[in-house]
C-alpha cells in the first residue's frame, strides 16, 4: 500500500514560484510512475507532469514545459514539482498520484493511488 501526502501550495502573484512536495510512504516499486495532476473548479482533472521512479525521466504537459520541473528523490521518497512563472491559469488543486506502469501515463483515471491535494492560487 502506497500513501501520498502533498504540501507546498499557497496564494501567489503572477510570475511567482512555488515548489510542491509529495511525500510517498509504503512499498514503492522501481516500476512506479509518479505524476502531478491539477483540477480547476468546474473542470476535469488534467495531467501536469510525471516522473519515472527508477530513472527519474520526466514528461510534461505542453503548457507547463519550460516553467515546471518534476523531480524525485527515491532515497527520501519525495516527488517535487517546481513551478516557475506562475500564471492565473495555473490556479487549481494539485494532486500527486502513483501508478505501476512501464512508461508515463497521462490519463488521471488510470492512476490508482492519490494524495489529498494542495491548493495553488495565482492572482493577477
Amino acid at each position: 500500500q502506497v500513501n501520498l501526502v502533498e504540501s507546498g501550495g499557497g496564494l501567489v502573484q503572477t510570475g511567482a514560484s512555488l515548489r510542491l512536495s509529495c511525500a510517498a510512504s509504503g512499498r514503492i516499486l522501481t516500476t512506479y510512475v509518479l505524476g502531478w495532476f491539477r483540477q480547476a473548479p468546474g473542470k476535469e482533472r488534467t495531467f501536469v507532469a510525471a516522473v519515472g521512479w527508477n530513472d527519474g525521466s520526466a514528461h510534461y504537459e505542453d503548457s507547463v514545459k519550460g516553467r515546471f520541473t518534476i523531480a524525485r528523490d527515491n532515497v527520501e521518497n519525495m516527488v517535487y514539482l517546481q513551478m516557475n512563472d506562475l500564471k492565473p491559469g495555473d490556479t487549481a488543486v494539485y494532486y500527486c498520484a502513483a501508478i505501476d506502469a512501464p512508461k508515463w501515463v497521462t490519463s488521471w483515471y488510470k492512476y490508482d493511488v492519490w494524495g489529498q491535494g494542495t491548493q495553488v492560487t495565482v492572482s493577477s
